[in-house]
C-alpha cells in the first residue's frame, strides 16, 4: 500500500475516534468530570510510556531537559490540554456535545486569527470572509443560547492555543504527550487519593466493568495520537486540514441523533453560517495549494528544459 494512502487510513482512523469520543465520556458516569479527567491523564501517562517502552526510545528524554525552554513549552502545553479536556468531558456528560462540536468547527478559524495577532502572519481575502463569518455565527448562537456559547470558544482557544505551543516547541508527539502527562501526573494522583480518603472516589466501587473503562481512557487518548501523528508525517497538510472535519461532524450527529439535544432553528441557522465559513476557507485553502503545487511545476520545468 503506498504511504499517501496508509497516511489518509491513519488520519481517518484518528479524527474517527476523537468524532466519537461523545459516545465514551458518559459511560464512565457516575464518576464526575474532574475525575474522569485526573484518571485520562495518569492513564495517559501508562499508555505512552508503554508506548515508548516498546519502541525502546528514551533518548530524547535527556535531550529534553537540557532544553528548558522546550521543557517550558511542554508544561504550558500540559497546563492548555488539561483545561481543554475537563470542559470537554464536561460538555458531554452534561449534555453539551452539539455545542462542544461547535468548538472544534471554529478551531480552524481561530488558529488563522492567531496566526494574525501572534505570528504576523497575512490573511487573503476569503479568509478574511472566512474569519467574518465565524464571528457572525458566534453572534447567532449567542442570541440562540441567550448567552455566549463559552463552552465551543474556550474548546476553540484552548486547542488553538495548545497547536500554536506545540508548534513552537517542535517535540514528537509520543514524547511530548509524555511530558505533558508527567507534569499533570502529581496533582492528578493527589486529587484521586483525596477522592478516596473522602470516600467519594467511584474507581474500583462501581464494579470491574468501570474502573476498566476508566483505565481506557489513557488508551483511548494515546493511540488516536499516535494515529495522527503516523498521518502527519505521510500526507500533505491540505489533506490534513480536510481530514479534520471528520472529528466534529461526527460529535455533532452524536450531539443530534444520539444525545437527542434539542436544535432549534436559529442554532441551524448559526450552524449553517459556520459550515459556510469553513466551506469558503477550506476551498481558499485548497485553491493557494493547488496553484503553489503548479508554480513548483512550472519551475522544475524551466529548470529542466
Amino acid at each position: 500500500m503506498p504511504e499517501s494512502r496508509r497516511g489518509v487510513l491513519y488520519g481517518v482512523a484518528a479524527y474517527t475516534m476523537w468524532g466519537l469520543f461523545p459516545l465514551y465520556w458518559p459511560l464512565l458516569k457516575p464518576s464526575g468530570a474532574v475525575e474522569i479527567l485526573a484518571h485520562r491523564i495518569a492513564w495517559s501517562l501508562v499508555a505512552v510510556a508503554a508506548i515508548l517502552a516498546v519502541r525502546r526510545h528514551w533518548s530524547w528524554f535527556h535531550a529534553l531537559v537540557r532544553t528548558p525552554k522546550k521543557l517550558g513549552l511542554l508544561v504550558l502545553a500540559a497546563m492548555i490540554i488539561t483545561v481543554n479536556w475537563g470542559v470537554y468531558i464536561y460538555a458531554v456528560n452534561s449534555g453539551h456535545v452539539v455545542e462542544g462540536a461547535l468548538g472544534y468547527f471554529i478551531n480552524p478559524l481561530v488558529s488563522v486569527l492567531f496566526g494574525v495577532l501572534l505570528l504576523r502572519e497575512r490573511l487573503r481575502p476569503l479568509q478574511w470572509a472566512a474569519v467574518g463569518l465565524g464571528a457572525v455565527a458566534v453572534l447567532v448562537l449567542t442570541f440562540d443560547y441567550g448567552r455566549l456559547p463559552w463552552i465551543a470558544l474556550v474548546l476553540a482557544l484552548s486547542f488553538g492555543t495548545y497547536g500554536l505551543v506545540k508548534k513552537t516547541a517542535q517535540v514528537g508527539a509520543a514524547e511530548s504527550m509524555a511530558i505533558e502527562t508527567l507534569v499533570l501526573l502529581l496533582p492528578a494522583l493527589g486529587y484521586l487519593v483525596f477522592l478516596g480518603q473522602q470516600g467519594t472516589s467511584t474507581f474500583g466501587n462501581a464494579g470491574t466493568a468501570h474502573a476498566l473503562l476508566l483505565a481506557g481512557g489513557g488508551v483511548v487518548t494515546a493511540v488516536p495520537l499516535l494515529c495522527f501523528t503516523a498521518a502527519a508525517i505521510r500526507v500533505p497538510l491540505t489533506t490534513i486540514g480536510l481530514l479534520q472535519y471528520i472529528a466534529p461532524v461526527l460529535q455533532f450527529l452524536c450531539g443530534v441523533l444520539v444525545a437527542r439535544e434539542v436544535m432549534p432553528p436559529s442554532r441551524w441557522i448559526g450552524f449553517a453560517i459556520v459550515w459556510l465559513a469553513l466551506s469558503v476557507f477550506t476551498w481558499d485553502s485548497l485553491r493557494t495549494a493547488h496553484r503553489a503545487r503548479q508554480a513548483r511545476q512550472e519551475d522544475r520545468e524551466t529548470v529542466t528544459v
